[in-house]
Order: structure tokens, then sequence, then C-alpha cells
């Protein structure tokens, strides 16, 4: 049997996925209709595969270029569900593991990709939380910028229709994150994990709201704090490198949180929410914006590959258990909005950046890094189209002595 052959019980034979092998063997679907084609370059990438037979595997055959695919990631990923052997029988990967098994040891000291990292140190410790933000985001800002575009947006957009381009779904994103805010002149808002602070610039320019942003990310601060001076914000904005955990001021008007608490993990939910709390006046209102799992069923440590090559540390919760959480540490829950289809047409938007741009991406990363994001992206789109993640916005408001909201009737958004 062909190595191409050896993946068609596991793939299934009606996958629309072509297989093609470095001994010139082909496995195609029994129907036809290929949507794409994997192409396994070498041993390596079986050896990759065989040593680890998940995403981990195929993430590391791929970034390392032993494995490639001819063809839309998207439409591929798609056709291979979630990438996992959950749905094979046990018998056929035990015949595929002992047909590998020679390979496997062939290469048993084979390193992984130098862009896999792991974790060292006390879990959520600062300088554990520290590290895995550099990993992810101190890569280039230019490289953010071309995958990313102009809004320097590196969170789920807010599509006000189908044909609307990524730039105005991100200025729309702020926007309803300041309406739910209730952003107004003079108020102060706190925005932690910032980013390169496009939330704590959009509340300056467009509602006149003095804003402190705190990012752990060292190139995102020294790239917003430059462009704060930039746009002539610097009487308004505050830029902050360091741990959101020390920021020492309160009384805020209100805080932002878009894409912070997918780092917080289980064990700081309490706390998490309980620090902000007491960084709000009374009245003062909380906007929670984070990626989720469905339910309880759903795994809630990250994927393998995603947690040793995009979000280490990345844990995701329920919706419920977030509520929950938040609504425990004293906020009332006035609002609460489901955007997981948003996320999916965010990530092909930046997918086809990452695309357009390729070459200079490269220059700037380094080709795995590259082809790290070209896989993750569109994995995390199907992910949110299949409904396994779901991304949602969570609106609290700390009530005055008398149960007070400030709440009307019926708010705008």
């Amino acid at each position: 049997m062909g190595v191409a052959e050896l993946f068609r019980p596991v793939l299934g034979p009606e996958a629309p996925i072509t297989v093609h092998a470095y001994d010139g063997s082909v496995s195609e679907p029994a129907g036809g209709g290929s949507v794409a084609t994997v192409d396994i370059r070498s041993e390596t990438a079986l050896a990759y595969l065989a040593g680890s037979p998940n995403t981990l595997g195929l993430a590391r055959a791929y970034v390392s270029g032993h494995l490639d695919v001819d063809g839309d990631l998207y439409e591929a990923l798609t056709a291979m569900g979630e990438l996992t052997v959950s749905d094979v029988s046990a018998a056929t990967l035990a015949r595929t593991a002992l047909r590998l098994a020679p390979v496997r040891f062939r290469h048993r000291h084979l390193a992984p990709p130098p862009q896999e990292h792991r974790q060292h140190g006390w879990m959520h410790s600062k300088a554990r939380d520290a590290d895995a933000i550099a990993h992810h985001y101190d890569v280039s800002n230019r490289f953010y910028e071309l995958v990313l575009g102009p809004s320097m947006a590196y969170t789920c957009a807010a599509y006000p229709g189908e044909t609307s381009s990524l730039e105005e779904a991100q200025f729309a994103k702020h926007a309803l994150v300041a309406d739910k805010l209730a952003l107004e002149p003079g108020m102060r808002l706190l925005d932690v994990g910032c980013g390169w602070g496009q939330m704590s610039m959009h509340a300056a320019e467009q509602h006149g709201v003095r804003a402190l942003g705190v990012t752990l990310s060292r190139d995102q601060a020294l790239w917003a704090q430059k462009e704060v001076a930039r746009r002539g914000l610097s009487d308004l904005v505050e830029i902050r490198h360091g741990d959101y955990r020390d920021v020492t001021e309160d009384g805020f008007d209100a805080v932002s949180s878009i894409g912070l608490t997918e780092h917080i993990g289980r064990s700081q939910l309490k706390s998490y929410f309980s620090f902000l709390y007491a960084k709000l006046r009374p009245g003062g209102r909380l906007l929670n914006h984070c990626i989720t799992r469905p339910d309880a069923h759903h795994r809630a440590h990250a994927d393998p590959f995603i947690n040793r090559y995009v979000f280490p540390d990345g844990e995701l919760l329920p919706i419920g258990h977030l509520v929950s959480r938040m609504n425990g540490a004293g906020f009332e829950i006035r609002h609460e909005e489901n955007l997981r289809e948003h996320y999916s047409k965010t990530l092909k938007a930046w997918t086809a950046n990452l695309e357009a741009n390729w070459d200079e991406c490269v220059a700037e990363a380094g080709e795995g890094r590259a082809r790290v994001w070209k896989l993750y992206m569109p994995a995390c789109a199907v992910g949110f189209d299949m409904d396994n993640i779901q991304l949602h916005q969570v609106l609290g408001v700390k009530l005055d002595d008398l149960g007070r909201s400030g709440f009307p009737l019926r708010p705008a958004y």
C-alpha cells in the first residue's frame, strides 16, 4: 500500500480530499469532487503525524513545510471536520499506527518546528502570562499591519451587512462597544487587553473619552503609543505596557475587555471580574467580549495546535459560566449577544489579507510563522461556522447603593 492510500481509511472513502505522497502514490475520494489536495512531501511529515495523530501532528507537518495543501484551506478543513480522530474506529487507528510504527521509530528524535512554544512556570502567573502574550503578539507589528489591515484590530468585527468591508466592520464593532458602554465626553474608560489601542483611540476620537489602555505586549504598546501621538490624542489616551492586575487607578466610568478573557483561565475568572468591578464607579459598565465554547461538553483547553503555536494557555469557557462569574462578582447583567458568524467573516478577511501579502508577511515573520497563521485562521473560521466555538459580548453594570442601573428603558443598541 502506498503512503497516500494509507490515509484513506482515516479520512473516509467519501471525504472530498485527494492525497498525493512523496512515493508517487495518489488517493482520490470514491465519489470524486475533491475540494483540495493534501501533499505529503516527505517521510518527516509521516513521522510528525505518527508521533501526534491529532491536530498537533498535522500542524507540525504543515508548519515545517513537509505537508502542504493545494486548494482552499477553509474548504479542506471543513471537509475534514474538526480534524480529530474521535470519529475514526479504534481498529482503523490501530492498523494505521502499526503501519507507521517503523517511521516513528526512525524519526524518534525528531524535534518539533521552532515555532512551537511550551509554557513554563506557575499557570497564569504574571511572568507566564507575559511569556504567552509575547509568543503570539510580539512577532512583528508590520506583519500584523499586513494581516489585520489599517484598523489594527485583532478581535471579532461586527459586520453591518454581508458586503461590508473589514474596516467598516471593525469601526462598527468599536462603535457597538461604545454604545453599550454609553460613552460620553469626559468619561474615563479602562481598556484592558487593549491590543494596538484601537478601542481606546475610538473612544477618544468619537466620544471625547479619556482612556487608559493596558497590554502585556511590548510591541503592541510601542505601536499604539506612537499611533496615539500621531493622531494627536496624547491628552486623552494613555497606552500602558503592563499587566491589567497592576492598574492602581479606580473610579472609571466604563471598562472594555475585548479579547482578554480567553487568556484569563477558569481559576482566575472570579478575581478577574472582581478586579474589574472594583475599578468602576457606581453606575459604571463593563463590556466583556470574548471567545467561548458552546456548552460544557466542548473542551475547555485550547486545541493542541492552538495551545502550542497560537495562544498558549488559552482556555474557553461556556457563556453561562462566564455570565455567572460576572454576576457573582456583583455585576447586573443587562445584555448579551453571540457574534460567532461575524468572527468567521473576520477571520476570512484576515486570511485574504495574509494571502494577498504573503511574500512580505514571510519576509517579516518567517515562513514557518506565516504558515501558522495560514492554518489557524481558516481552522478557527471553520470552528465558528460549525458552532464549535462562539464569540459573546456581555454587558454588565455596577449598581449604585439604591440599586439603580442608570440604563434607559430601551437602549438604542
